[in-house]
């Protein structure tokens, strides 16, 4: 009998991912990884003297191939014609940005189709590497701004980077970004290589943790949120089950992620049982 369940339970997932598969849209669908540079948490220790510091646009990581506009993960991005028209064919990373605050409007606008001309004219590529060059940062950094000039696209612009002298001074421009809207720092190596995966050679820094997770349980409401979503129950990638409760506006208690979607959150490190402590809601993870 369990066997039985077990196998039905199988076959209405692939029936499930078959069903998704022929009517996803090409933005669900990731082709193939973009080979992007990822960012590990910063630390201390570091010699800050190293790195180079930008701010850190809260949008949808954009990676430019030479023909096509794809997200981080691969999926293609339908953004309008003009948008990309006259783009080089050297490869360009980024992130299309709303602006400071954000976030939703610029997923909801590359997530759109057809692509909508008025939102697009509210977004930016913001340009911060070039994946093809052979140069270190330190040299790729005039190159890109070069090739961004070149293009002369308003709506295309280069990634302003700067240096800090120290810690402090690196919390205190921390500090004036985050108390503007903006979501934190990111800091490069100068010398490194443009190489795809997670490194130190790129660091992110923000006032919070945050990570993804999978929701595997909707817990129901009490008290003023009877009939709505109480609590999310959540899944690490480790397998650590944990609750979040807070983060949510209402009528996202009344139409909660459902069961299998990665959710970001963030949270102010981890309990002594390997939890994440003080977990809130964020967003729905829209990237495929």
């Amino acid at each position: 009998m369990r066997k039985a369940k077990r196998l039905a339970g199988r076959l209405c997932g692939l029936l499930l991912l078959v069903g998704l598969s022929l009517v996803a849209p090409a933005y669900a669908i990731a082709l193939a990884s973009s080979p992007v540079m990822l960012a590990n948490v910063y630390h201390a220790g570091i010699t800050l003297g190293d790195y180079w510091i930008s701010e850190k646009y809260d949008g949808v990581r954009g990676y430019w191939d030479g023909q096509t506009l794809r997200t981080r993960s691969g999926a293609i991005i339908p953004a309008p014609a003009w948008f990309t028209e006259r783009w080089p064919k050297t490869p360009m990373d980024g992130e299309l940005w709303a602006g400071r605050g954000r976030f939703e409007q610029a997923s909801s606008t590359i997530r759109q189709q057809p692509a909508a001309d008025d939102a697009w004219r509210q977004m930016r590529y913001m340009v911060f590497d070039l994946p093809a060059h052979a140069g270190t940062f330190d040299q790729r950094i005039p190159a890109l701004q070069k090739l961004v000039a070149q293009m002369d696209q308003p709506w295309v612009q280069a990634v302003t980077q700067f240096k800090v002298a120290n810690a402090a001074e690196l919390q205190h421009k921390l500090d004036e970004v985050v108390q503007g809207g903006g979501e934190g720092l990111v800091l490069h190596r100068g010398a490194s290589l443009y190489r795809a995966g997670r490194s130190d050679d790129l660091l992110k820094l923000k006032p919070f943790d945050d990570a993804e997770a999978r929701v595997v349980g909707i817990v129901p409401g009490k008290g003023k949120y009877a009939g709505m979503m109480g609590s999310l129950l959540m899944e690490l990638s480790d397998g650590t089950r944990f609750r979040i409760g807070t983060g949510f506006t209402d009528e996202q208690r009344q139409n909660p992620p459902a069961v299998g979607t990665m959710v970001t959150f963030r949270y102010q490190g981890m309990t002594a049982a390997g939890k994440p402590r003080f977990a809130r809601f964020m967003r729905v993870r829209e990237e495929p």
